[in-house]
């Protein structure tokens, strides 16, 4: 028959003696081996306390002589206590490892905040740069009509690009090198035998081809349709970059880039259809498509042949398309004026400021979105071209006569979204799901606490509202 509540439970040593002998029981090692997960073991082996801590549990389980959880079968100060000098050397320890928590924790936030604030330069550098060489390319074709030699005389200007980086080069390095050191060092990115007139018409000369058709259509487009519908069609680079790369150079398959080519290319359809399929509006919106293209198709090519490259050798790789350019591109605006394709009265009359602002605020963006990865995270660095959109909008919308109709709005707004959609990471999926379940275990732990405290309350006060028999 079961006890009343109140009286104070029997402990199972009184009941049992025969159950504090456990403690010199010998437990084979191979049995340890097999059960070293199992409480039992550990308690049997762990001395009284150990002891105790069985007796708790038989009680607690079967509720033997009205047992009751806030009855401790023995007193807190019964509890072995730790000696004073281990206590004592334990305290600077914990500090000490507390401290050098808080100092990685710092540490790792200021880089962070300063990665951070390197990241929203460069965004806004790639913006203003991007924009503003729109804006100046649109300018310079009502005093000077000729795009590919504007095209040809901003290429020249990629021969700074090693001289540039050399300078850096000197001025950071602990351990400097004479510039045909470093020349001879950023050459082994061709292979062993450097940089032979081989490597250079199969490895060089092709994406030399490939830079000068994608600036030559894309400042071609400019003199056909407004620049806001220019740079935001030429966003659509980066869906034809997915789609490349998983045709040809076998990408991981991502269903949520499938939706951002669909969706850069229904803003292309929509685009089209805003002007009413004029023929200057189709004609421009295909040579912005095409060279995003040719965008696209120079960076797979550049991944498939050369793969990824350093600082110094993606800065002798495109001074060597500014040699390749004044070499052998030279000869083709010659030709156009002597045609009078793109033709001049006098070079006076050329416009040599917007020429080389076009061409300063062109290698400011391709310094920046080539070296910017250095300073901060490469996906802050692709948000600058996106973001050149409002920009060149509101520039539009002051300067010119265009009408920002439902159509055209709706197809910015797609084509945007497919691009911050390709922005996303590889593994963004497993991040957004382990980020789900930390949300969901929280509010259920925040649930257990939140009904553990209503449960606490009666409980207490049943507690304390029992009477005491102790005299």
């Amino acid at each position: 028959m079961r006890r009343s509540p109140d009286v104070s439970p029997r402990r199972l040593s009184d009941i049992s003696p025969q159950l504090r002998q456990l403690k010199y029981l010998v437990v084979d090692e191979a049995i340890k081996e097999d059960l070293k997960w199992s409480r039992s073991v550990e308690d049997l082996t762990s001395g009284p306390v150990g002891l105790t801590s069985i007796e708790e549990r038989i009680l607690r389980i079967t509720g033997y002589y009205g047992y009751q959880p806030w009855a401790a079968s023995y007193k807190r100060e019964e509890r072995p206590r730790e000696p004073p000098g281990l206590a004592e050397a334990q305290a600077p320890g914990g500090a000490e490892a507390s401290g050098r928590t808080s100092r990685r924790r710092c540490t790792c936030s200021r880089a962070q905040l300063h990665k951070t604030f390197w990241g929203v330069a460069v965004v806004l550098c790639v913006c203003a740069s991007w924009a503003g060489s729109t804006q100046l390319a649109k300018l310079t074709f009502a005093k000077f009509d000729a795009p590919f030699t504007l095209t040809w005389f901003a290429t020249n200007w990629n021969f700074l690009f090693f001289p540039l980086y050399y300078a850096g080069h000197v001025c950071k390095s602990t351990e400097k090198q004479s510039v045909k050191q470093r020349y001879r060092e950023c050459c082994r990115f061709f292979g062993d035998n450097g940089l032979t007139l081989k490597v250079f018409f199969t490895k060089a000369a092709p994406f030399g081809v490939l830079w000068t058709l994608t600036n030559y259509l894309y400042l071609h487009a400019i003199k056909k349709i407004n620049t806001t519908d220019v740079s935001v069609l030429f966003c659509c680079n980066k869906a034809f970059v997915f789609l490349l790369s998983w045709i040809v150079l076998r990408d991981r398959f991502m269903g949520v880039r499938i939706v951002a080519a669909i969706l850069a290319i229904a803003g292309i359809v929509m685009m089209t259809y805003a002007d009413g399929f004029h023929s200057h509006s189709v004609i421009g919106i295909a040579l912005v498509v095409g060279s995003a293209s040719m965008s696209a198709l120079y960076k797979v090519l550049f991944k498939l042949l050369l793969g990824s490259a350093k600082f110094g050798e993606a800065a002798l790789f495109l001074s060597i398309l500014g040699v390749f350019n004044i070499i052998f591109i030279t000869c083709i605006p010659v030709l156009l004026y002597f045609t009078k394709v793109e033709y001049w009265s006098s070079f006076d009359d050329i416009p040599w400021g917007n020429l080389c602002g076009f061409s300063v605020l062109l290698l400011t963006f391709n310094i920046v979105l080539n070296f910017g990865i250095a300073v901060t995270y490469p996906t802050l660095m692709s948000l600058g071209i996106v973001l050149s959109v409002p920009v060149n909008a509101v520039v539009d919308h002051y300067t010119s006569q265009i009408v920002f109709n439902g159509v055209r709005v709706i197809a910015i707004i797609i084509i945007g979204l497919g691009f911050l959609l390709l922005l996303l990471p590889e593994e963004w999926d497993v991040w957004l799901i382990k980020l789900l379940t930390h949300l969901k275990v929280r509010k259920k732990e925040e649930t257990v606490e939140g009904g553990a405290d209503l449960g606490s309350g009666p409980q207490n006060r049943s507690r304390r509202a029992r009477p005491s028999f102790a005299r």
